[in-house]
């Protein structure tokens, strides 16, 4: 296999090659999470619910919040916001989860056979199975609320594509930067909460200043919001330009945390 062969298929390789592997670690990481929990893996479908009221509470009925709607359109401001909440909790995980993967499995490091590279992708289909049952809430919710789902909805799944690759790259970059610096678990949360607010989740970009509205489009969160709501509740097809755009600098990205990854990854034993 040529070296440019080996590095394009270097992300996918290790996931092909260790799937059992990489099915048990998802299914500890899902269920890892409600282990001892009454309810289970219920709370999967539970807390999205919650998390939907203290939002819309917040900023529906205590700050008055209201969302711009087209002529005709006329959705609710807890389903528009769900939307965008259901976008920012699938890279949070990945991005707060990211910096302990290696110093939280550092019995893995001493393995000389252990493939690290699969670490993140637990973590990612863990993220993934959140983000689908808050997925589920949200159709549960619009057809309790609305009394419809429009068929838009299955272009969602492209819509998120982009960002699983984007979650990825992170995962490999802060990955292994929590082995170096520890502190960077610190930051994680911060910058998570800094790209909700600084998003289109909360606040209708185009009601903001022009400069503002450049730092908002700035988030790799704001697109993808954008075009989730475009197709899960205005009945548009996705943009397929800036999709495919967006697709590929998000595969880049990947690539690029992969390479860091790997290249960093020698030192780890040293270091734990």
């Amino acid at each position: 296999m040529s070296f440019l062969a080996a590095f394009l298929l270097g992300p996918f390789s290790s996931i092909g090659r260790y799937r059992s592997l990489t099915f048990e670690l998802s299914k500890r990481e899902v269920l890892g999470r409600y282990r001892g929990a009454s309810f289970g893996l219920l709370w999967s479908l539970l807390s999205p619910f919650l998390m939907l009221m203290v939002y819309t509470f917040a900023f529906g009925s205590v700050m008055k919040a209201r969302w711009p709607q087209e002529a005709g359109i006329n959705h609710r401001f807890s389903i528009i916001l769900f939307i965008g909440l259901i976008v920012h909790g699938f890279f949070s995980e990945c991005l707060i989860r990211a910096p302990t993967l290696i110093t939280g499995n550092s019995t893995y490091v001493k393995r000389v056979v252990f493939p690290l590279e699969i670490l993140p992708w637990p973590v990612m289909i863990s993220a993934l199975f959140h983000a689908s049952m808050n997925l589920i809430v949200f159709a549960l919710l619009t057809l309790a609320l609305e009394g419809h789902l429009d068929w838009t909805l299955v272009w969602l799944p492209l819509v998120f594509l982009p960002l699983v690759l984007i979650s990825l790259g992170v995962s490999w970059i802060f990955a292994a930067l929590g082995v170096y610096v520890r502190d960077i678990g610190q930051v994680t949360g911060v910058l998570s909460t800094a790209m909700l607010f600084m998003s289109s989740a909360l606040v209708p970009v185009n009601t903001l200043p022009a400069g503002l509205q450049r730092v908002f489009a700035l988030n790799p969160l704001t697109f993808i919001i954008d075009q989730a709501r475009l197709v899960a509740l205005y009945q548009g097809v996705p943009d397929w330009v800036d999709l495919f755009w967006y697709s590929l600098g998000g595969l880049a990205f990947m690539f690029a945390g992969y390479s860091w990854f790997m290249a960093t990854r020698r030192g780890f034993a040293d270091v734990l």
